[in-house]
């Protein structure tokens, strides 16, 4: 008897229940009578690893795949065949609008959607992600609706921490009694907390740019533009006092403003950060002191006789303040500094007193005393920070600043120490900078989440389509039509799965290149025909050259890859009709491009012009990330520009972007220039590059994958060739040293325990060096970071006609070099 079922895959737990129930009581009838295209829907969603279900016929009966089982909870064991509506009872509210517009012949696509599934029986609040689309019968008429759903709860919940994360650092600066600031490498101010708003009585947003200058002294607004300035172009730390009017009293408060740059991996600044403090006190202090200082100095004809009028002066601060002579003598000090000293050490400094005596029993801190006062006594005048006595003990930190003293012959008779305690200012900064270091790592693993998760789904699409195709091509009796389309779904998938890593490696800057000197605008216009298929008939392509030639060195393929992606970016937002102009220019410099210094150069710069919708600005400074796009669904991956900068920065380069909305677009394109190659030999330009007889060869095959090997091994052995294979390149040396002359050719993986190939390869190069070897990779840092190694490369995945064309290459090139033909006989 045939078997009714025969449509559906093997195995699996759901399509072992469908085999088993009784359909005949239902209003699809016994599957004898089911349509083509239900059988076909079923035998496909069956076999996908993704979540998916049918509801088919006038009741809508439910089918579903292995995948979405756990979604259903307690409603399993009843769910197969019933009425989509009696199934999802509980959210029915929801999901029947969605499943009416279906019906209606529309495709519906929910993001983030939060439904109540109650999967264990109890209300369960999870996120998920629908597409549903009409099911067609044979007719073209629509008798059911089809659903591929993924759960994003996870991914919402995460981001919903990371808000109250964020929430909670921006508190965390708010209640900082400093004002911590950022600005862009430009010094527009970007952020602030608002107790700069509560200080100045500015409104929100008024300081941003350089309005913040507005709130400053008149008289102290030139002096701190010209600090902030130069510390900008220099990248020094900026650090300068100015006066602020306090809305509160009308009056005018000293502050200190303090920053620091950030810096890329590449060193060029980003973003500078920084922190405003009130040190008015301070600054009348230490005004008193200078004016004390003054005093002194006209009033001292001998210091000795005016200790007791120095120590009544010090008296009026509450710093800690001392004088010794160049004898470290105490000449006068103040009852904060001999509290802090005798509660140190347990003795009380006095006039008269040899400061370094009174530590002899400490005898670690009297060499550090005496190494800084002898600065001081010196005639240096500096300033330093240090933590008195025992750290368990938390003892407050103190700024140190030492000042020469002279008499009112202008004579130095020795210094004085002015300390302040800044204990709070400094655990201020310190959760400052806490502060910034979580919001640096939240804002890390929120780049890492975004690529991670745009992996993950270009991946795992492009490997539905492979399991899809290779489980259908395991049936027996599959019409050799359908076949062959299968087989070509799978070989054009992996060509996408190979483009898609070779993307990704080219905005990380580890893409393998394979660079060659030519003239850019001669081949811009010999690429013309290739942008016209490209953007089609509607788009008019002008190109603008110089006649001079303009030679850069970079990697051909990558080059045209790059332009084609820009080509398609302005078609597209030229809806397929406008002008796109390119126009190159030879000899130019560098910019600084978003913080990044500039280049003399020369540089070529080639311009992609289109007369399109434009990039809104809040698009402008995301466009080259990977995965980021604006286009709608399915229209793009959002890989295209993170490749061109890839390639752009690997080269030497940069790129730049300029666009107003309504008004275009314009993708400038730097790439170094190079002298002119010099002309190659004669016979390879006249003559026709001999052809080797393809013959048998041995090959030794260097590959540490036990499968890749093996893979290796049977596509040489299938072109005719006799294989050696190597588990590692130590092994390979002893094996081709042992009789080398039997070995026609190496083929060897880069990346490898131990020895890697290049290594390798240059070692057997060193002994042999008309021996042809061919190196493979799917990716190496090695290959990455220099271009120079000389040796031919084929890229993992390899086709059978990639290796049989790379060993046909090298074998014609060691032809022409030894001057004779290969001895072996034919086949490959």
């Amino acid at each position: 008897m045939a078997d009714a079922f025969a449509f559906l895959p093997p195995g699996g737990e759901t399509g072992a229940e469908i085999r088993a129930r009784d359909w005949s009581a239902t209003s699809i009838g016994p599957p004898e009578r089911w349509p083509h295209s239900l059988r076909s829907t079923l035998s496909l969603m069956l076999s996908c690893p993704t979540a998916m279900f049918l509801a088919w016929g006038p009741d809508l009966l439910c089918f579903y795949n292995d995948a979405y089982r756990p979604i259903l909870g307690y409603r399993l064991p009843t769910a197969l065949g019933q009425p989509f509506r009696q199934v999802w009872a509980s959210i029915w509210d929801e999901i029947g609008p969605l499943v009416d517009a279906t019906l209606a012949g529309e495709s519906q696509t929910l993001t983030d959607v939060m439904l109540d599934l109650s999967r264990e029986g109890r209300p369960e609040q999870g996120w998920w992600s629908f597409t549903y689309s009409p099911a067609y019968d044979e007719a073209g008429a629509v008798a059911g609706l089809f659903c591929v759903t993924a759960e994003t709860t996870a991914r919402v919940l995460g981001e919903r921490r990371l808000r109250e994360s964020e929430d909670h650092y921006r508190h965390t600066v708010e209640l900082n009694p400093q004002v911590p600031w950022t600005c862009d490498p430009h010094g527009n101010i970007i952020s602030y907390s608002n107790r700069w708003l509560e200080l100045t009585g500015q409104a929100p947003g008024e300081p941003e740019g350089a309005g913040w200058a507005k709130a400053l002294h008149p008289d102290d607004v030139p002096w701190t533009m010209t600090v902030f300035a130069n510390c900008l172009a220099s990248g020094e730390p900026v650090d300068v006092d100015y006066r602020i009017r306090i809305a509160r009293t009308g009056a005018y408060r000293w502050m200190r403003a303090r920053a620091r740059p950030r810096r890329n991996e590449g060193g060029a600044i980003i973003r500078w950060y920084g922190v405003v403090e009130d040190i008015h006190d301070r600054k009348l202090a230490e005004e008193r002191l200078q004016d004390m200082n003054a005093t002194l100095e006209r009033r001292v004809t001998d210091a000795l006789a005016q200790r007791k009028l120095w120590a009544d002066v010090f008296e009026t601060t509450d710093a800690l303040v001392a004088a010794l002579d160049d004898d470290y003598r105490v000449l006068a000090v103040n009852r904060a500094y001999a509290d802090e000293f005798e509660s140190l050490y347990g003795v009380r400094p006095g006039v008269g007193d040899n400061l370094l005596a009174l530590l002899a029993d400490h005898p670690d801190h009297c060499a550090a005393v005496k190494a800084v006062w002898s600065r001081a006594l010196s005639g240096e005048e500096f300033t330093l920070v240090e933590a008195f006595g025992d750290p368990e003990r938390k003892r407050p930190s103190y700024e140190l600043r030492f000042t020469a003293l002279r008499d009112a012959q202008g004579r130095r008779i020795g210094a004085f120490q002015y300390a302040q305690d800044v204990t709070e200012r400094l655990r201020g900064q310190e959760q400052l900078a806490r502060a910034e270091e979580a919001l640096r790592h939240a804002q890390k693993m929120e780049a890492v989440g975004q690529l991670t998760g745009g992996v993950a789904h270009d991946f795992n699409n492009l490997l539905t389509i492979i399991r899809s195709s290779v489980e259908f091509l395991r049936r027996p009796n599959l019409p050799e039509d359908r076949r062959s389309r299968y087989l070509e779904a799978v070989s054009d998938t992996v060509d996408r799965a190979a483009k898609l890593t070779s993307q990704l490696l080219s905005f990380a800057r580890r893409q393998p290149l394979k660079p060659e000197v030519f003239d850019l605008g001669g081949r811009l216009r010999g690429v013309a025909d290739m942008l016209n298929a490209v953007t089609g008939a509607r788009i008019r392509i002008v190109a603008q050259v110089p006649d001079m030639p303009c030679h850069v060195r970079v990697d051909p393929s990558q080059f045209e890859t790059a332009l084609v992606n820009l080509a398609v970016n302005a078609r597209d937002a030229m809806a397929g009709e406008g002008t796109l102009t390119l126009e190159l220019a030879c000899g130019t410099a560098l910019p600084s491009i978003r913080g990044h210094a500039g280049a003399a150069g020369p540089f070529a710069a080639l311009s992609v012009r289109d007369d399109g919708t434009g990039i809104a600005p809040e698009h402008l400074t995301r466009i080259f990330e990977p995965f980021y796009t604006t286009k709608a669904v399915g229209k793009g991956t959002g890989l295209g520009l993170s490749q061109v900068i890839g390639f752009a920065k690997q080269s030497g380069g940069d790129i730049d972007v300029a666009s107003e909305p309504g008004h275009g677009t314009t993708f400038t394109l730097y790439l170094p220039e190079v002298d002119a190659p010099a002309p190659e030999a004669q016979q390879g330009d006249d003559a026709a590059e001999p052809v080797t007889e393809e013959r048998a060869l041995c090959v030794l095959v260097v590959e540490d994958n036990l499968d890749v090997g093996r893979f290796c091994t049977q596509l040489l052995e299938d072109l005719g060739h006799s294989i050696v294979w190597a588990h590692d390149a130590e092994t390979a040396l002893t094996e081709f040293e042992r009789v080398p002359f039997r070995f026609d050719a190496v083929f060897s993986d880069v990346v490898m325990p131990g020895m890697g190939g290049v290594e390798l390869a240059r070692r057997l190069k060193a002994g042999h060096p008309n021996l042809p070897i061919i190196l493979t990779t799917g990716y190496s840092d090695v290959l990455a970071q220099d271009d120079t190694h000389g040796f031919d490369l084929v890229r993992k995945p390899y086709s059978t006609e990639q290796v049989a064309r790379a060993l046909r290459n090298v074998l014609n090139r060691r032809s022409r070099s030894v001057g004779a033909p290969n001895h072996r006989p034919v086949s490959a």
